[in-house]
């Protein structure tokens, strides 16, 4: 969860469907086509079904994926396949109650699980995604492992970040990859790293006996060279870096009646000079604090993960 105290977009500046699917198709015209929902949490946007079949139907796009905190989603799995929803993955940090309720201040553990389970009848591909922190669920990697062999469901564990909401960040409390590894070898024997060339931000590895798991390391080994990926807001700002502190506006051009062509012109102008290398830059840094002060959080809600989809 982010900070007790923060700011909400305002409900007015939100895309219509109408505008997100408007914008799905200019992007897919210019060659993207994989799309993620994501949030904050997704399944809060009500009618959610009817933005999945819009993008869906988009001509280009050929996957669409959701990421969830699962909490809605045992109600919502069906309608969301039926409209064409391709794979979910839900964010799933330990299977502690009293460390869930840690992390997110609910006692939503056993809904998490239920919605998991009906994901699991509808959708033929589904994940977990698992962000380590150091002495609070590094010591559950093998039990989230064994979980998901369980379910037939691949967990991806991700090195803790210093963005957004990460105000209590420090290095310290980032087990890298190799020590995650070490742990899994420990347990299961050698993982072997599986030879895929993918712009895909987990490296996966095959344990001895087949179960495949998946390592975000963007804090200590930064993948920035081959990042294709950029985020759209609920409110039309375009970012082209998890770490960018400023975007490109697309709701003011949708609502100022841009044509297409200039929408069109403005991505690829943005695209084109594209610099970022957030996760590099941060990595190259002599004494590595919290990225974004809380007092800044506060003054803009765009810095906050759960606003640029995290």
């Amino acid at each position: 969860m982010p900070e007790q105290e923060y700011v909400w977009l305002p409900r007015e500046d939100i895309l219509h469907f109408e505008e997100v699917g408007r914008l799905a198709a200019i992007f897919a015209s210019l060659g993207v086509d994989r799309v993620r929902i994501t949030g904050g949490e997704p399944l809060l946007r009500r009618n959610l079904p009817a933005l999945v079949r819009l993008i869906t139907a988009t001509p280009g796009i050929a996957d669409v994926a959701m990421t969830t905190n699962g909490v809605l989603l045992a109600d919502q799995a069906a309608a969301l396949r039926a409209a064409g929803l391709h794979r979910v993955t839900v964010s799933l940090d330990t299977l502690d109650p009293a460390r869930f309720r840690q992390l997110t201040r609910t006692d939503d553990l056993p809904r998490v699980l239920t919605g998991l389970d009906a994901a699991l009848r509808h959708f033929p591909l589904v994940k977990i995604d698992t962000v380590v922190l150091r002495g609070v669920n590094d010591d559950e990697l093998v039990a989230l492992v064994e979980f998901g062999r369980e379910r037939g469901v691949e967990v991806r564990f991700i090195e803790y970040m210093d963005v957004g909401g990460a105000t209590h960040w420090s290095m310290d409390r980032v087990v890298p990859r190799a020590a995650m590894l070490e742990a899994l070898e420990r347990r299961f024997g050698r993982p072997e790293p599986l030879d895929e060339h993918t712009t895909a931000p987990a490296d996966r590895y095959r344990l001895p006996d087949g179960t495949t798991v998946g390592i975000i390391s963007s804090t200590t080994q930064p993948f920035c060279r081959t990042c294709d990926r950029a985020r759209l807001t609920a409110d039309g700002l375009w970012l082209l870096c998890l770490y960018a502190q400023e975007g490109t506006d697309l709701r003011a051009l949708l609502r100022a009646g841009a044509s297409d062509a200039a929408l069109r012109d403005a991505i690829i102008t943005a695209w084109s000079a594209r610099t970022d290398r957030g996760a590099e830059a941060r990595l190259g840094e002599r004494e590595r604090q919290p990225f974004v002060p809380l007092s800044h959080l506060r003054r803009n809600p765009h810095l906050e993960m759960h606003t640029r989809g995290g």
